[in-house]
């Protein structure tokens, strides 16, 4: 079968939606509202604000605005991949934030223990694993990246086997990938699922959540903050901006991510039998060591579902819904399964889908507040925010109560990200800095200009 063919009569939604049953709809406001705490957004950061936001004060009117339907966009459409990290990993970590890695790096792993906490005690069924990660190596210095890479694990006391030849084919068996690092502490989700259990427990902890009621503009107003919707005005007292990957309603943030549209296809059920032809015997997630790197792993009824490689910015930060699916990216994600999985090259894909990053210059989110103090935001995850997700929410309500913690005081979280250039200087960094990072895969060799970045503290990842 060829790549175009495998991937033709593929249904253009996200999976995930089809694990969910319909959800009763959640109406716009029918009138004006008044309100302790108004959150934008109803993704995981939004959801995550409002059930942490109700544990606090179990007596505030709380009200969730949704342009669209929770979890439509990012939340909706990611991987599932759901890291023990709030600093896009280790490295990212030590590289950026040398003095507060330790922090880092231990708040990441406590975050994601308490994410599992969480889901069991509201009974969400996220389809949770904590299966582990497995990240794979292609050409002799991306192995030897990995084994810096359990050097650097070994250093902060994570869990980790390098694995080569007959160990590595216990896990995963492919002629592209001769090396792998398995970590066991790292968790899969099903996104949609996660979206509606954190919805429901919303709801029946009295939060109002409100769809397909976009907010068109943000003020303060007196000691509190207004929201504009088209049929009515919300009043709060303090608000939560997690919209994320969406243009903001601060003008000021709006150069301090890029959208990057990512892409994911997803092949038929595979039998035991087709999963023991690549020696994937385990319920661990798997992602290869590129800078146009793939992200992998099975579903519940086992198929694979395999994106990234293709980070895809349009001139002008476009964000037009017909972006969210692009034809010559799901050939070439079609072309390069067939090559790390020559024996299932007849299996065909059943979904193929888009979705927006919030990308920052540092590859870690970034919070504070805004307003004179009485809007809390969060933006910036870079593809890491199915648990980071979580940890922003926290440090938006500590901040919005005053609040020093270990959160609040994170350098990594109180720096504003370094704003991109407007255009058409952004597009032309970001097709040479493309270019490079394709180029460092090829050969190993980092460029004059990508060393250039590193050392302004500048990245640009998905």
């Amino acid at each position: 079968m060829s790549a175009t063919l495998s991937f033709e009569t593929a249904v253009r939604t996200p999976y995930w939606r089809e694990t969910v049953p319909d959800a009763a709809p959640c109406p716009p406001p029918a009138g004006d509202i008044a309100c302790d705490l108004a959150i934008i957004g109803g993704g995981f950061t939004g959801l995550w604000a409002a059930l942490k936001a109700r544990e606090r004060w179990p007596d505030a009117r709380i009200v969730l605005l949704e342009a669209g339907t929770c979890g439509n966009a990012a939340s909706g459409r990611n991987g599932g991949f759901t890291a023990p990290s709030i600093s896009h990993g280790v490295g990212n970590a030590v590289a950026r934030w040398p003095k507060e890695a330790e922090t880092l790096i231990w708040l990441g792993r406590e975050n994601l223990d308490r994410m599992a906490a969480d889901l069991d005690t509201y009974g969400i069924d996220g389809q949770f694993e904590r299966a582990g990660k497995l990240t794979v190596a292609a050409t002799p210095w991306q192995a030897d990246g990995l084994k810096a890479m359990r050097d650097s694990y070994a250093r902060f006391g994570i869990d980790c086997t390098l694995l080569e030849g007959d160990a590595l084919k216990e896990r995963f068996d492919s002629p592209k990938y001769p090396a792998g690092l398995f970590e066991p502490n790292y968790a899969l989700v099903n996104p949609a699922m996660l979206v509606e259990g954190l919805k429901r427990a919303c709801l029946k902890a009295g939060v109002e959540i409100h769809e397909e009621a976009p907010v068109t503009a943000i003020a303060r107003d007196g000691a509190g903050v207004r929201l504009s919707l088209e049929a009515a005005v919300v009043s709060a007292k303090q608000a939560v901006m997690a919209t994320n990957a969406a243009v903001s309603l601060i003008r000021r943030f709006r150069m301090a991510i890029l959208p990057i549209f990512d892409y994911s296809l997803l092949t038929a059920p595979l039998t035991d039998a087709q999963l023991d032809t690549i020696g994937w015997r385990g319920r661990h997630g798997i992602a290869d060591s590129g800078n146009q790197f793939h992200y992998f792993r099975k579903t519940a009824d086992n198929r694979i579902l395999w994106g990234g490689f293709d980070a895809i910015y349009h001139y002008g930060s476009s964000r037009d819904p017909a972006l969210l699916h692009r034809p010559e990216t799901y050939a070439r994600l079609a072309a390069t399964f067939n090559e790390a999985f020559p024996a299932l090259a007849d299996v065909p894909f059943t979904h193929a889908w888009g979705g927006i990053i919030d990308t920052s210059a540092r590859t870690t989110f970034f919070a504070g507040t805004a307003l004179g103090g009485v809007v809390a935001y969060a933006l910036g995850f870079t593809g890491q925010g199915v648990s980071a997700s979580r940890f922003a929410a926290l440090a938006m309500l500590d901040m919005l109560e005053g609040r020093k913690t270990e959160r609040t005081e994170l350098r990594m979280l109180r720096s504003f990200a370094v704003p991109f250039p407007p255009e058409p200087l952004r597009s032309l960094a970001v097709r040479w800095a493309q270019r490079d990072l394709a180029a460092e895969d090829l050969t190993g060799r980092r460029s004059l200009f990508l060393r250039g970045l590193d050392r302004l503290g500048i990245g640009f990842a998905s």
